[in-house]
């Protein structure tokens, strides 16, 4: 095969990845509600298992990072302290389980919830407080966590192309991450809050300490985040229903 014809076939490889063969067609959504450029949503779907295997070490590596935190709390409610590396095993499993042709629009609302929440929180702690992080870690796993965490909001665009969002779905998102605000900030079930470590914080004789206002601010930026995404994905609903894109529940 000549240089050129390779070329050729390369080229026309890397327009079907952005051009949607093979894709579910996009649906007529406002801009607030679907923000990515279409090409870049056509991208993300087409190189779906390279996403699903991204994030799939992502999960490894939170679950690495949140070893110190681990260590110093109650096994019992483990499952509710490691918020980033859970999010991005939904989003993971959101996007192996349509490829697969078995999507579950549960796992779908639950990737959503959990990209836009820690995909927005991670960053405006990190930015809020960028001086005791920064005082503890260094600049390039500071600029790692920054930018891998605001890619799991783009992330959450890319569930609308294959999902209704039922309201059903939606609600037990709500349950999951509602209950994760209040075990983090408001009602700890076992010990003391349980959300993710932030400047200042110590772990004492096996307890953890918060301090204030930074407790308070994280806490009112994670429930207004709750908020905003249930807000996104039954608006999502009523458009797609409005458009007569939506299925019967």
């Amino acid at each position: 095969m000549s240089s050129g014809s390779e070329s050729e076939s390369a080229l026309r490889r890397l327009v079907t990845l952005v051009d949607g063969t093979g894709l579910p067609a996009p649906d007529s959504l406002p801009r607030w509600l679907a923000p990515l450029p279409r090409s870049v949503e056509n991208l993300g779907l087409s190189l779906a298992w390279a996403v699903v295997g991204v994030n799939l070490v992502g999960t490894a590596f939170g679950f690495w990072y949140y070893r110190f935190q681990f260590a110093a709390e109650p096994v019992a409610i483990w499952p509710l302290v490691p918020d980033s590396p859970v999010a991005t095993l939904f989003i993971a499993l959101s996007l192996a389980l349509w490829k697969l042709g078995r999507s579950n629009d549960i796992v779908n609302a639950l990737a959503f919830f959990g990209c836009w929440k820690l995909g927005f929180w991670t960053p405006f702690v990190l930015v809020a407080f960028a001086d005791g992080f920064l005082a503890t870690t260094p600049v390039p796993m500071y600029a790692f966590l920054l930018g891998s965490h605001l890619m799991m909001v783009v992330e959450a665009f890319l569930i609308h192309r294959y999902s209704d969002f039922p309201v059903g779905a939606v609600a037990v998102a709500v349950a999951w991450y509602g209950l994760n605000d209040l075990v983090d900030y408001f009602v700890p079930v076992l010990g003391t809050p349980h959300h993710t470590l932030l400047p200042g914080q110590r772990i004492v004789d096996g307890a953890i300490t918060h301090l204030s206002p930074t407790h308070e601010l994280a806490a009112a930026f994670a429930v207004v985040l709750t908020l905003t995404a249930t807000f996104l994905t039954l608006a999502t609903r009523v458009k797609k229903l409005e458009s007569g894109a939506g299925r019967r529940e």
